[in-house]
C-alpha cells in the first residue's frame, strides 16, 4: 500500500508530456458567451466546485488523505494511516451529473446530484450557480456498541447551493452555503482533570459557509484553498472548521490536486467536523486524482 501511495504522487511528474486534459479546461468562455472553467476540478479541496462533467463523460476520482503529519517519523508523517475514497461521477447532461462514492473513512457509502441552475455570462448574468446533494450510509457504526441502533442511524443528508464567479482569466471565487442534516449526531470527546472523557453531540441540524478560492500561477497550475464555518457548532465540541490549501495539476488526461488539509474525512458530513488543529501542526497531507472517460 504504501508503494502504491509513492506511486500515485510521482505519476504527475511523469505526464505532462501528454495532450491537454480537455479543451474545455484550456478554454474561458463558450461560443454562446457564457463563462465556463472558473475551476478546473470537481472539488476546489474539499469543497465541490461549481465544475460538472460534460454529458456521457465519466469521472473515475481516486481520493486519498493521509494521517496526521503532526507524529513525525513514528507513522512515517501519516503513510502508516491513510483513508482512501473511489469516486464515479457521470455526466447525463452537461448540467445534471450523479455520482457514488465509498470511503474507507468510517466505511461510508454516498451517492450524490449536482446540477447547474445558472450559469456566468460574459456580458449577463455574473455568477454560476450549482445545486448539490449527497446522502452518505456509514456503516462502520456497530451495534454491539450501540445496541438500539436502527438503518437510518446510519444515514447523513446534506443539501449546498454552490455560487462561484470568474472574476479574469486567472482568478475564481466560490461560496457554498450547506445544510447537514445527520440522523445520529457526531460526538465529541473531550477530556477532563481527572483523565475522565466526557461525550458532547452535535445538532442534527447543521449549518456551514464554506469559501473557497482558485488562483491560476501558469498554464497547468493553480493553487486553491477553501474554508468552513460551522455556523452552530456545540460550543463543548473539539471539532475544528475545515481549512484546506493545495495546488491543481493539469496533465494529460487528468486533473491531480495535492493539498494539505485539518480534516482527514472526504464526504461533506464528515470534514465539516475537522479532527486537525493547523495551530499544532495537526494536518493532513492528501490528494485527488480524477480522470475521465
Amino acid at each position: 500500500m504504501k508503494k502504491i501511495s509513492l506511486l500515485v504522487l510521482l505519476f504527475p511528474f511523469f505526464v505532462f508530456a501528454q495532450d491537454d486534459l480537455l479543451n474545455e479546461l484550456e478554454e474561458g468562455t463558450d461560443s454562446n458567451t457564457t463563462v465556463s472553467a472558473a475551476f478546473k476540478g470537481l472539488k476546489i479541496v474539499n469543497f465541490e466546485s461549481t465544475k460538472l462533467a460534460g454529458k456521457k463523460d465519466i469521472f473515475f476520482i481516486v481520493s486519498h488523505r493521509f494521517g496526521s503529519v503532526k507524529y513525525g517519523f513514528d507513522d512515517f508523517f501519516g503513510l502508516d494511516n491513510a483513508v482512501t475514497q473511489l469516486k464515479l461521477v457521470y455526466g447525463i447532461t452537461d448540467g445534471i451529473n450523479v455520482g457514488v462514492a465509498r470511503s474507507s473513512f468510517q466505511q461510508k457509502y454516498g451517492i450524490h446530484a449536482k446540477y447547474r441552475l445558472l450559469q456566468q455570462e460574459n456580458e449577463g448574468f455574473p455568477f454560476t450557480l450549482v445545486g448539490y446533494n449527497l446522502i452518505t450510509i456509514n456503516t462502520s457504526l456497530d451495534k454491539d456498541v450501540l445496541p438500539n441502533l436502527e438503518f437510518g442511524d446510519r444515514v447523513n443528508y446534506v443539501t449546498q447551493l454552490l455560487l462561484s464567479r470568474k472574476f479574469s482569466e486567472d482568478f475564481s471565487l466560490l461560496i457554498a452555503p450547506t445544510y447537514v442534516h445527520e440522523n445520529l449526531a457526531t460526538r465529541s470527546f473531550v477530556e477532563t482533570n481527572n483523565g475522565e472523557f466526557t461525550s458532547y453531540d452535535e445538532k442534527n441540524n447543521q449549518i456551514i459557509f464554506g469559501l473557497g478560492g482558485r488562483y491560476k500561477l501558469t498554464k497547468r497550475w493553480s493553487v486553491n484553498m477553501d474554508y468552513g464555518i460551522h455556523a452552530n457548532r456545540n460550543s463543548n465540541s473539539n471539532f475544528k472548521n475545515p481549512l484546506s490549501i493545495g495546488v491543481d495539476i493539469e496533465t494529460g488526461g487528468h486533473v491531480f490536486q495535492m493539498h494539505f488539509t485539518n480534516a482527514q474525512a472526504m464526504f461533506e458530513d464528515g470534514f465539516i467536523h475537522a479532527q486537525g488543529d493547523w495551530g499544532d501542526g495537526d494536518f493532513f497531507f492528501g490528494f485527488n486524482l480524477s480522470r475521465v472517460f
